[in-house]
């Protein structure tokens, strides 16, 4: 019988204790994660190294998947399933709401970065988080010494896919059966945000976890958010590869403060326009565009 991941994991329909019992298994997998890591730095010829993240990434999400797909599987007799991935288009296609995904991930981009820029500065006048945002920096840069393309696939394809289908497929769709839909959506991206264990990027993923649990909301498409999150990843991944923007915090450190000005605006209302084909969508439940299974 052929293994369909989606279905399989449907009738598991988290509320708020188990988004806390997925926290904890998500934090043994990142020490699972961590382990490997360590044993194949000392156990691994030094050009295999290079490689080892795409080992030990997946790890962080293997004791969630284990224990999503035993309790699917224990449930299925018994309780409703819903769908992780639906297609709730309204009047666009598919390849025209994809389009719109793209052009809203790339103006987010541009968008939040003052928010982030400020937040850092802020956070900086703390005592006690320099070292800890230079200690984190340090290891971002260890992960991302290897081969550009490892780096896309872990940082792009591996964090969209595992955390799109924890966040969102998981997490979101159970939260949005059992709470209003602004709670499970603000719920849901705290929760984004927790497990990136850093303010820096917790606080851009909280933004981004709202985006995403909206877009799963309105549309039911686990696709679609995957895309957005890949996008995201996968843009600011490339564009730390260019060498003439290696050495820039930010766009702002590349652009005059006019252009950066009218840049971040214009960014705003292209936001704003996705949003709006997104809102037009019509709901089919109250729960969100989520099928059951």
């Amino acid at each position: 019988m052929k293994y369909d991941l989606y279905g399989s994991h449907a009738w598991y329909v988290p509320g708020i204790k188990g988004m806390f019992a997925l926290l904890g298994l998500f934090l043994a997998g990142s020490l699972l994660g961590s382990v490997a890591l360590v044993l194949l730095d000392h156990f691994t010829p030094q050009y295999v190294q290079a490689y080892e993240i795409l080992l030990a990434e997946p790890l962080n999400l293997l004791p969630a998947f284990i224990y999503v797909y035993r309790k699917s599987c224990r449930n299925k007799a018994t309780e409703v399933g819903y769908k992780l991935d639906s297609s709730h288009f309204g009047q666009f296609s598919g390849w025209q709401i994809a389009l719109v995904t793209v052009v809203l991930s790339l103006a987010y981009l541009l968008a939040v970065e003052p928010i982030t820029d400020w937040f850092f500065n802020l956070t900086m006048l703390v005592p006690g988080m320099k070292p800890l945002f230079d200690f984190i920096e340090e290891i971002f840069e260890k992960m991302t010494t290897g081969p550009f393309w490892v780096t896309f696939i872990s940082v792009a394809v591996y964090a969209a896919v595992f955390e799109e289908w924890l966040c969102r497929g998981v997490l979101l769709r159970g939260l949005l059966v059992r709470m209003k839909p602004v709670w499970a959506i603000v719920v849901s991206a705290l929760f984004f945000s927790v497990i990136h264990m850093n303010p820096w990027q917790g606080l851009n993923a909280f933004f981004l976890g709202l985006l995403l649990g909206y877009i799963y909301y309105k549309t039911g498409s686990l696709w679609l958010t995957m895309l957005l999150h890949f996008v995201n990843n996968g843009t600011a991944i490339a564009l730390s590869q260019i060498s003439s923007l290696q050495e820039a915090e930010s766009f702002r450190d590349i652009m005059s403060p006019t252009a950066y000005a009218v840049a971040v605006c214009a960014a705003l209302v292209i936001l704003l326009v996705c949003l709006c084909a997104f809102h037009s969508i019509p709901l089919e439940q109250k729960r969100g565009n989520i099928d059951r299974a």
